[in-house]
């Protein structure tokens, strides 16, 4: 294995499964639209495996990581793996351990866990009134999310909002996230939505137009100045949707790309991506060279992508990447091509 250098967060999908099926769920896997694109899943790597493959990401210049999935507190040996991170490797040294999870397999057990284990979580909340219909789960509830916000911050647990929005519940948007910072929620990580996975089979009725992504902005700005609370945008916005940068001082957000960059992902089975949205694999945790597919993979690190002919002669180039180019790339098999909200 090559000692290339990465970048120094990883968010490990720990595995495939999920008791959710979200319409919005961008995994890769689950995208049944785009044959080209099917994304085969292999054996998942055992905790084992993941131990090895901790030392070998911190060896490459990885300092922190995430834990996600699929759900990841679904993953055999997930408590085992956590552990590890925290008190065999030099991971997270300065930095709460994130699991990002939709906590429908959430206990008091698991919240003592991540106590102890100086964890950070960010609880998936897409929907008061359309919670059901986004996330697919007779049994998991709004109510329940909130139910556990509540009590990481009772047990002093750090905690986040991660809501994405869609056309369908950007009316309820205020209360999603007024609800999640009343109920203890420290901050907010705010996604729109964009195709990808099983959110290919729904574009129509989930995707937001360019209005409402401006008013989402808005939104969520009034709400978090309301609390007093800082807000992050996931997903890159296309400067041209925004019209007063200046307005926005609680909710940060980006337009640029920092998906191998800032961040990647290793999937399930050990194969490393340049974001969590991307279909392509560009190498293995344990491949001779981890990064084998160098050409794609510095497209993203060096931001050397070429843009839409839109974008020609913008005099925002510089700081803007015309949205998620590996949403355009999917939707339209260029990564050259508009974002989807363009279309």
């Amino acid at each position: 294995m090559s000692g290339a250098a990465l970048p120094e967060t990883a968010i490990l999908e720990l595995t495939y499964d999920c008791n959710h099926a979200c319409k919005f769920c961008s995994c890769p896997w689950e995208n049944n639209v785009n044959r080209h694109l099917y994304y085969e899943k292999h054996a998942e790597m055992t905790a084992e495996d993941w131990k090895k493959a901790l030392h070998v990401l911190y060896g490459c210049g990885v300092k922190q990581v995430g834990l996600s999935g699929g759900e990841p507190l679904l993953k055999d040996g997930f408590g085992e793996i956590l552990r590890y991170i925290r008190e065999r490797t030099k991971l997270n040294a300065d930095q709460k351990i994130s699991v990002i999870t939709n906590s429908a397999a959430m206990s008091e057990e698991l919240l003592h866990l991540f106590r102890e284990t100086g964890s950070h979580l960010s609880f998936s909340l897409p929907g008061l009134r359309t919670f059901a219909y986004h996330t697919g789960s007779n049994e998991n509830t709004a109510a329940n999310v909130l139910h556990w916000v509540r009590r990481a911050k009772e047990e002093s647990v750090s905690v986040n909002l991660n809501v994405t929005v869609t056309k369908k519940n950007i009316n309820e948007l205020y209360e999603i996230i007024a609800n999640g910072l009343i109920a203890g929620a420290g901050s907010l990580l705010l996604n729109r939505f964009v195709p990808g996975g099983r959110g290919m089979g729904h574009q129509g009725e989930l995707s937001l137009s360019r209005e409402q992504i401006a008013e989402m902005l808005d939104i969520a700005e009034k709400t978090l100045d309301a609390a007093g609370t800082p807000g992050f945008l996931g997903i890159e916005i296309p400067l041209c949707l925004i019209e007063d940068e200046g307005k926005y001082t609680r909710l940060s957000v980006g337009s640029l790309c920092v998906g191998a960059r800032n961040f990647f992902a290793v999937d399930p089975s050990g194969y490393i991506r340049v974001c969590n949205h991307s279909p392509r694999r560009v190498g293995h945790v344990f491949g001779k060279s981890i990064i084998s597919d160098m050409e794609y993979w510095k497209l993203f690190s060096g931001g050397d992508f070429k843009l839409p002919e839109m974008c020609d002669g913008c005099e925002e180039r510089h700081r803007c990447d015309c949205g998620c180019r590996e949403a355009a790339a999917i939707c339209s098999g260029d990564l050259c091509s508009p974002d989807p909200c363009f279309c």
